[in-house]
């Protein structure tokens, strides 16, 4: 793929929650928002290596996605019987209507109002997340049913059976309104529209290699999401949670990987060139959020990043503070992958054996897992068992969905040679 292309890539993937939320919202029809946002993606792959890529891509394919869907609802038009004279002889033109709707937007944020639709409580729970990754993160249906460990059939009935759910939306009762939801509707959302945040969130934040700068604009609309969401709710402390936990994760994005795409591990990171200006109003909300003495998981994971944010060395790291956080943690949001977490602290505070041991018990539910067999293997290497953290490294390397995580437990097994 040339430097362009990706260049391309990057920019319609920054662009496609804007643009589909803005077809959505003109044309009350996902499907049709759907086809006429790939289409106009379509027509940028083919015009915009040659002309130059506009200034704003999103209103580009909103222009563009408009356009085609026009063109999509005449043609369906004319595929439809007329009803009587008189029915329609007084009525006004679909296409002013379809104007005003465009120009007239009564919710402050398309984006937003899309992932309360995705989340809205007529759907189950696993329907909204699947269907809030596929419309909104733009993953695959076969990354969705990896994630979910179901057959990509399975997962393709299930957003199709949300989508269809939401297209109900004038016909009976049942069906997802599109009108934005009252006070309490979107209290009672919050939840779930603030996971589906951190979701597409971690979408940008877990890339690596070459796809590292076509998803960071994915952690840029989160934190976009996560600044509207507090002015939605401005007294909510999970909220301020959220958004400082995806402030102070993303502040280290530049020295995350190195040139060649090789993940860096925080402790060798060079600090400097953190974003303090990120980290400053991460912890800042950090602080307000923790004066309401309600915690949650957000803000306790907020914490922790806050601890390593506030160090200036590695050596400088209160391992033991984050030790007590994970452990409320384990409380609040009890996960084997959180227990994973808190092993690497134990490692810090009391050695290797010690994290075995917390480690070893998660075998069974993380069999699967990437960082599991990499973080075993790395306590293993540290006892000197080299040949059973060789083969946790192979399996690690096994089950690495990126070149840079494969490289990274690479560089594990040559420095054992």
């Amino acid at each position: 793929m040339t430097d362009e292309a990706r260049r391309i890539g990057t920019m319609l993937a920054a662009a496609r929650p804007q643009a589909l939320a803005a077809l959505l919202r003109y044309f009350r029809d996902l499907d049709l928002a759907e086809e006429a946002f790939q289409e106009a993606c379509l027509r940028a792959l083919r015009t915009w290596p040659q002309n130059g890529p506009p200034r704003d891509a999103a209103a580009w394919l909103i222009f563009v996605g408009r356009n085609v869907a026009l063109d999509t609802v005449r043609r369906r038009a004319k595929q439809t019987e007329l009803p009587p004279e008189e029915a329609f002889s007084d009525t006004e033109d679909a296409e002013t209507a379809i104007a005003e709707r465009m120009d007239g937007a009564d919710y402050r944020d398309d984006v937003l109002r899309l992932l309360f639709i995705c989340c809205h409580p007529g759907l189950p729970a696993n329907q909204q997340i699947a269907l809030a990754l596929r419309i909104v993160s733009g993953l695959s249906v076969s990354q969705i049913a990896r994630a979910f460990l179901v057959s990509e059939a399975a997962m393709e009935q299930r957003i199709t059976r949300a989508k269809a759910r939401i297209a109900r939306v004038q016909g009976g009762e049942d069906g997802v309104p599109f009108e934005p939801p009252g006070p309490v509707e979107r209290a009672e959302r919050l939840g779930v529209v603030a996971a589906m945040v951190y979701l597409v969130f971690n979408e940008g934040y877990s890339a690596a290699g070459d796809a590292t700068a076509a998803r960071s604009p994915l952690c840029e609309e989160a934190i976009r999401l996560g600044r509207l969401l507090l002015r939605l709710f401005q007294a909510e402390p999970e909220i301020m949670g959220l958004t400082a936990l995806m402030l102070l994760q993303h502040a280290r994005a530049p020295a995350r990987f190195d040139k060649e795409g090789t993940a860096i591990l925080l402790d060798n990171q060079d600090r400097t060139l953190w974003n303090t200006a990120m980290i400053a109003e991460g912890l800042a909300l950090l602080d307000k959020a923790m004066r309401h003495r309600r915690p949650g998981p957000y803000q306790v994971q907020a914490a922790i990043a806050a601890l390593h944010a506030r160090a200036a060395t590695p050596g400088d790291t209160d391992w033991a503070q984050i030790d007590l956080l994970y452990g409320t943690l384990e409380i609040l949001q009890p996960s084997p992958v959180v227990t994973l977490n808190r092993a690497v602290a134990i490692s810090k505070l009391r050695g290797p054996e010690a994290a075995l041991a917390m480690v070893e018990p998660l075998g069974d539910r993380l069999a699967g897992y990437f960082h599991y067999h990499g973080v075993r293997g790395a306590l293993l290497m540290q006892l000197g068992r080299t040949r059973e953290a060789r083969e946790g490294f192979m399996t690690a390397i096994s089950l690495a969905t990126t070149a840079a995580e494969a490289a990274h437990i690479r560089s594990h097994l040559d420095g054992m040679t």
